[in-house]
C-alpha cells in the first residue's frame, strides 16, 4: 500500500542562486514498511524534500507546482495547526546532528515529555510510563536514571538514540532520517542502523532515509533514489542502483565511495615536529545523573609525527580523540605529560609565552560553519592571522587571495560570507584560514566526516597536495577508518583515552593485533560491488 507519494515537485531558488530550482520535477512513491534511500552530494536537494514533506521549508523557498500526498491527502491542504498536529503523529524526523537537535537546558526525559504533551497526553504518570518505555525501547541503559540526563552528559550516539525516541514517541508512519549517522564511528553506526531496521520491523512504519553515503545505502536500503542538483537522475531496487547503474553520476559516486588509498610514501622517517609524552586529561563533573564523576579523557599517550607525514588518529566516540587533538594544539591544558612542537615543550607555556609560536601548529576543524565567523567576509576570516603577525593589510589580503586560489575556490569568494558556500566549499575556507600563517603542522579533527563521498575525495586529495607541496605534517582524527586508509602514513588507535594500537596504515588493516582494532576494522560497512567503480 502507497503510504506517500510525490508528484512532479518542485522548489525554485531565489534570483543568483547558482540553479534554478532546489527540486525539479521529482516524483517518488513510498510504501508502509520499506525503506527509500535518497542519495546525491551536498546541494543535490535532499534535505530539501524532508523539509517540503514537513512544510517547514526555510523563507523564501515554497513549493512551485506538484503534489505532496500522505494517506490520499495533499498535505498542501492542512491548515498550520493541521500541520502541527501531523508533525510528529503521521510523519518524524531524526536529525543528523542530534546535539544541535536537543535542548541542552532541558532533560532528555522533559523533551520528550513535551512531545508527549504538545499532542494531548495530559497524565503525568502515563506520560512518565512512556518516556521510561521509549528509552528502553531504542536500547539506552537504565532509563529510569538516563531519562535525569542532560544532552552533554550523553555520547554522540545515545544523543542519537534520544532524538529517535523522541521521533517514535506516537508510532508515526513515516519517519525521515536526515543524514542520522555520518558524524558517528563505525560501530555506533552500524548499532544506529540495525536499530532503524528494528524499529521499521517491528512497526511497519515507511523509513525515508537520506544519505550520502552508498555503504549505509546497502545495509538498510529497499529501494533507492538518486538526486543530482535537484534532479531525479536513477530510481530503483537498492540492487539494481548498486549492482547495475544506469546513471554516470551514479557510477561517479560509487567510484568516489570505493575509491584507491593514495599512492603509499613508504617509511617517513625524518626530523619528528610534534611529540607528546605520557599525555594525560582528566575531566570532572560536579554532579550530573551519574553522580560526582571523573573521566580519564587521555591515558598516558604517546605518539610522533614526523615531517611530511600523515599520522591517522582513530577510535570510537569517547576514546579521546578529539582531546588529544585539542591538547596537541593547545585549545586544552594537559594535566600531566609532555608536549613538543618542533623540539620546544610547550606543555607548560603560559598563553603569552605559547602565542609566537603558535602558527607552527594550527588546525582544521569538524564543523567549518560553527568555526568561521558568520559575520565576516572569507577575505577578512583569512586575513586575521597575518595580520596578528604583524602583516601590512595589502600583504594580508594577497596571501588570503593566493590561498583560496590554492585550495580551488574563485577569486570572488573573498567578498562573500561563510553562508553562502557549501559545505565542502566552507572546508575549503576553513583549510585556507588554517595555512594562513604557515604553519609546519596542521591537526584536523573530523575535518571530512560531514562531507558525501564525492567532496570527501576532493578534500583528501587537497590535503595530499598541499602536503606534497608546502611539506606539511598532519595529524588526521577520524572515526572513518576506509578515510584513514586512504590518507595516513600511520594510524594510532585510541580505546578508553589510551593509544592500544600503532603502526603503518597497510600492515595495521592486513594484520592488527589488538582485539579492539580488529572489531574495528570488522564494524567498516562493506562497499558497493567492484563493477559498480567504472564510470
Amino acid at each position: 500500500m502507497t503510504l506517500l507519494s510525490v508528484e512532479h515537485l518542485r522548489i525554485a531558488l531565489p534570483a543568483g542562486a547558482d540553479r534554478s530550482h532546489a527540486l525539479y520535477d521529482l516524483s517518488l512513491q513510498l510504501r508502509s514498511g520499506e525503506c527509500l534511500c535518497v542519495v546525491g552530494e551536498s546541494g543535490s536537494g535532499k534535505s530539501m524534500l524532508a523539509k517540503a514533506l514537513l512544510r517547514q521549508l526555510p523563507a523564501p523557498l515554497s513549493v512551485e507546482s506538484g503534489r505532496l500526498v500522505l494517506r490520499d491527502q495533499d498535505l498542501a491542504s492542512f491548515s498550520e495547526t493541521a500541520m502541527r498536529q501531523l508533525r510528529g503523529r503521521d510523519i518524524s524526523m531524526v536529525f543528523q546532528e542530534p546535539m544541535s537537535a536537543l535542548n541542552p537546558l532541558l532533560r532528555v526525559g522533559e523533551q520528550i515529555d513535551e512531545t508527549l504533551r504538545a499532542h494531548g497526553v495530559k497524565a503525568l504518570r502515563e506520560r512518565r510510563q512512556r518516556v521510561v518505555d521509549l528509552l528502553g525501547y531504542v536500547g539506552l541503559p537504565d532509563p529510569e536514571r538516563l531519562r535525569l540526563a542532560y544532552p552533554f552528559e550523553l555520547s554522540g550516539g545515545q544523543r542519537q538514540r534520544v532524538v529517535i525516541a523522541m521521533a517514535l514517541a506516537f508510532d508515526p508512519a513515516l519517519l525521515i532520517a536526515d543524514e542520522p549517522t555520518s558524524a558517528l564511528d563505525v560501530t555506533t553506526q552500524a548499532q544506529i542502523l540495525d536499530l532503524l531496521r528494528k524499529i521499521q520491523q517491528d512497526k511497519g512504519m515507511a523509513l525515508l532515509f537520506i544519505t550520502h553515503d552508498f555503504a549505509v545505502v546497502e545495509a538498510i536500503a529497499d529501494r533507492v533514489l538518486v538526486l543530482e542538483k535537484g534532479v531525479v537522475v536513477e530510481q530503483g531496487s537498492a540492487r539494481q542502483v548498486l549492482r547495475e547503474p544506469k546513471a554516470a553520476y551514479t557510477r561517479q559516486l560509487l567510484a568516489a565511495v570505493s575509491a584507491e588509498p593514495l599512492a603509499p610514501r613508504g617509511v617517513i622517517d625524518g626530523p619528528v615536529v610534534l611529540k607528546a609524552e605520557r599525555l594525560g586529561k582528566a575531566f570532572r563533573s560536579r554532579s550530573g545523573w551519574w553522580g560526582r564523576r571523573s573521566t580519564q579523557a587521555l591515558d598516558a599517550v604517546q605518539l610522533e609525527l614526523h615531517e611530511g607525514e600523515t599520522l591517522g588518529i582513530v577510535g570510537e566516540s569517547g576514546s579521546g580523540k578529539s582531546t588529544l587533538g585539542r591538547c596537541l594544539v593547545r585549545l586544552l591544558r594537559a594535566d600531566s605529560g609532555h608536549i613538543q612542537w618542533l623540539g620546544q615543550d610547550v606543555a607548560g607555556l603560559s598563553e603569552g609565552q605559547l602565542r609566537p609560536l603558535r602558527s607552527d601548529v594550527q588546525m582544521i576543524f569538524q564543523d567549518p560553519f560553527a568555526s568561521l565567523n558568520p559575520r565576516q567576509t572569507v577575505g577578512r576570516i583569512i586575513m586575521t592571522g597575518p595580520l596578528v603577525q604583524g602583516r601590512s593589510k595589502a600583504e594580508a589580503e594577497q596571501r588570503a587571495r593566493e590561498l583560496l586560489s590554492l585550495v580551488g575556490l574563485p577569486g570572488t569568494a573573498f567578498e562573500r560570507y561563510p553562508h553562502e558556500f557549501s559545505g565542502g566549499q566552507r572546508q575549503r575556507i576553513g583549510i585556507a584560514r588554517a595555512l594562513a600563517v604557515e604553519p609546519r603542522v596542521l591537526i584536523a579533527d573530523e575535518c571530512v566526516s560531514a562531507l558525501d563521498a564525492l567532496i570527501q575525495v576532493q578534500i583528501l586529495e587537497l590535503l595530499e597536495s598541499l602536503q606534497r607541496r608546502l611539506k606539511l605534517s598532519i595529524v588526521f582524527i577520524t572515526h572513518d577508518l576506509r578515510v584513514a586508509a586512504r590518507l595516513c602514513d600511520r594510524i594510532a588507535v585510541m580505546q578508553n583515552g589510551r593509544v592500544v594500537e600503532q603502526g603503518g596504515t597497510a600492515s595495521l588493516f592486513a594484520d592488527a593485533s589488538h582485539p579492539y582494532t580488529r572489531a574495528l576494522l570488522q564494524c567498516v560497512p562493506t562497499s558497493p560491488l567492484p563493477e559498480a567503480q567504472v564510470i
